[in-house]
């Protein structure tokens, strides 16, 4: 039975029956790769199982609602970005998310499929890794450390238009290669500490 339960007209058909099984498949199949791509968008593993799990309760309760014509798994990713997003802008400790990375995010939800986000994630990490040595720096005590341009060059003892144009010349890299799905990837990587002005 949970063989035809790979066809996703199949799967959906089953839930919307009710049928415990085709529930149990669901989250078998894709409770782990939920979990990485919530992880991904949230920083914290216990945020992200909580999200996955709050996601395939809804799943159940809403089976009733599923169109046979959704891709599962674009559905169920669809579904973490979307309660990632409503309660990110639930905790008012954090910065909201601005419409630049829901923007960005979108576009990456909305083609995913989670080898393709894989590989863009693992290309944007080469190419971070690639750049040049004082370019890296930079770019890193941005991203990762969450500095600003001042504390940068106060830290690396440059001026500001110096930090600026490593900045330029990093994004200018990034983008190159994945066009405009950067903000995305670099959100998922890095979170938002601050604001991508380029």
């Amino acid at each position: 039975m949970s063989t035809s339960y790979k066809k996703s007209i199949n799967l959906i058909r089953a839930l919307k029956l009710g049928e415990e099984k085709a529930y149990t498949f669901l989250v078998e199949n894709y409770h782990h790769k939920l979990c990485v791509y919530a992880f991904s968008l949230s920083h914290d593993h216990d945020n992200a199982k909580d999200l996955v799990q709050d996601v395939f309760i809804k799943v159940w309760q809403q089976r009733s609602k599923l169109k046979e014509e959704f891709s599962i798994q674009g559905f169920l990713y669809k579904l973490v970005y979307n309660k990632f997003i409503d309660d990110y802008r639930k905790k008012k400790s954090l910065v909201l998310l601005e419409k630049k990375y829901i923007d960005a995010l979108d576009i990456i939800v909305e083609e995913v499929d989670e080898t393709k986000l894989e590989k863009m994630i693992d290309l944007v990490k080469l190419e971070i890794e690639q750049l040049p040595p004082k370019c890296k720096q930079t770019f890193l005590l941005s991203k990762k450390d969450g500095l600003t341009n001042i504390e940068i060059s106060e830290y690396l003892n440059v001026s500001m238009k110096a930090v600026e144009a490593q900045m330029t010349k990093a994004y200018a890299i990034i983008r190159k290669k994945i066009g405009n799905k950067m903000h995305g990837v670099l959100f998922l990587l890095f979170g938002v500490k601050k604001p991508f002005y380029i």
